[in-house]
Parts: structure tokens; sequence; C-alpha cells
């Protein structure tokens, strides 16, 4: 996934619009003169798949474009414990100013991507994907869907607006799936793009027959997995969701599913563990 760099600034720019408000670092202001220069070094504290170097980079271009930041490791890179991945030089207020914003992306994104990497490599050989899902950080959903990527998962859709999913929400009102894809077949939306959550094998058969093209099998057990496989016989990507968590991926990705969606890589992943050390720079 390639970040817009208008999305970039904009994440950015509202963290430290967030940290700083109009008054800015009181603490650094007051003790550290206009002219100190400092280094900061961003150092990871345990193995990690770096994710975020661009937002870091980006918070102190907005902050003093005139501070050096220098990267030693790009995103995607598998990282060992005591690594510095960037460093940045220059005004001790604006680095300090600058610390903690760049810390938070830093520290999330890489510990999406870090479990993101975890889940490919559990799964690897099977021919199933892992994809992201929209349970993303308010705001963060760009960000967020990046870090995935970065660590070699998929991106599902985007938003409400760019694909289509019939829900068990949608069906407790309207339980006719037909008439749903009917429905939004009438407005353009390819097979490809509308996708229906199913809890059994009937309302696959019925996803099928509608001419959906894809079937979320949400909560299904391994031996359920592997039928609904043998059912659709290819005639839809099947994607398996519900609870998927490392440890226990390859078993379902091996019943013949074509991809894997996982809401704990952007609702509950830990973040990373990365630190800045300052120095002062006489």
């Amino acid at each position: 996934m390639q970040l817009a760099h208008e999305d970039l600034a904009r994440l950015v720019r509202t963290a430290l619009r967030e940290d700083l408000s109009e008054t800015g670092d009181l603490t650094s202001t007051a003790i550290l003169a206009p002219e100190t220069s400092a280094a900061g070094r961003f150092v990871a504290r345990e193995p990690l798949t770096l994710a975020g170097i661009p937002f870091a980079a980006q918070v102190y271009h907005q902050l003093a474009p005139a501070l050096a930041f220098a990267v030693f490791r790009r995103d995607g890179d598998d990282v060992p414990a005591g690594e510095c991945v960037a460093a940045v030089r220059g005004s001790a207020q604006a680095i300090l100013a600058g610390e903690r914003t760049a810390l938070n992306f830093l520290m999330r994104l890489s510990g999406i991507a870090t479990a993101t990497r975890r889940c490919v490599k559990e799964i690897e050989g099977t021919g199933a994907v892992i994809l992201d899902t929209r349970k993303t950080a308010p705001g963060l959903r760009a960000a967020d869907k990046y870090a995935v990527a970065t660590g070699g998962g998929r991106n599902h859709r985007f938003g409400l607006y760019d694909a289509a999913m019939i829900k068990d929400t949608h069906l407790a009102v309207d339980p006719d799936i037909a008439r749903a894809v009917a429905a939004l077949r009438e407005r353009g939306i390819e097979a490809e793009r509308i996708t229906v959550e199913v809890r059994d094998l009937d309302q696959l058969d019925r996803a099928i027959a509608a001419g959906a093209g894809r079937a979320l099998l949400d909560n299904m057990d391994l031996e359920t997995l592997r039928r609904a496989v043998a059912r659709a016989a290819g005639r839809i990507v099947l994607e398996a969701s519900g609870g998927l968590r490392p440890g226990r991926l390859r078993a379902v990705a091996e019943t013949g599913v074509d991809c894997l969606s996982l809401g704990f890589l952007t609702h509950s992943t830990p973040a990373a563990d990365l630190a800045m050390e300052m120095e002062s720079q006489r």
C-alpha cells in the first residue's frame, strides 16, 4: 500500500496539534535555550518489523525543516533489538517536541507490522493470504492499513464506500441474500466487490446462487471450513474470520480457504518497543 503524501502530512499535523496545541512544549522551551543542539536516536528495544519511518520523518519536517533526519533502516525491515533505525540532529527543543509523536507512530505501526509478518510466516506455503479489517483506530485507518501492508498482509476494503459486505446485521433486518446481492448488482457493483457474511453452509449456498463474489465464513470450525471449501468448489472467494490469532492460523489456512481476515492486527496488537536516546551536541 502506498500512503499518499497528503494523508501522511494530515495525520502527522493532527497528531502534533493534539500534543502541542497552540502553546507548544512548556517544559523544553522553559529549560533549554533555543540555540541548544542535540541528537536523538530511535532504537528498537525488541526484535520487530519496522513501520512508521515516513511518519517520524514527517513529524520533524513539520516541526523544524532545518533538522537533519537520517534513516538507517527502512519500513518492512526485520530489525534486531538494540539497533538504531533513525536519528535526528539539531534544535533540542524541536527534537523533544516531536519525540512522543514520532514514537507513537513508530511503536503502533511497527507493532502492527510485526504481528502481520508473524501471521504471514505462519501460513506460508498454504496459498492463503492475511487480510486486515476496518477495526482500526479512529482517524488512523490509512496508517494502520499501511502497517499491515508493510508487514506483508493485504488490505481489505478501506471503508464502506469501496466494496460491499452484506453482514449478519443486514441479514438480521432482511434475511434475503438473493435480494441483497441483486440490489447491489443493480447499482453497478461488480460481483468481486460483494461479500456475504455467512454463518452456515446453507447461507453459503445462497450467496453462491445469488452471484456474490466473496463469502466471509464467520466463526466456523475447521471441519465446517473444509466442507465450505468443498461446497464452493472455486465458485466464490472464501474468507475465514472470527477470533483468529497467531498460533492457530495454519490449520485454518490448510482447510483451503483463500483468505484469513484478522481484526486483532489493528485493534489489539501490542505496540512495539522503541525509544529515543538523547545526547547533547556541544
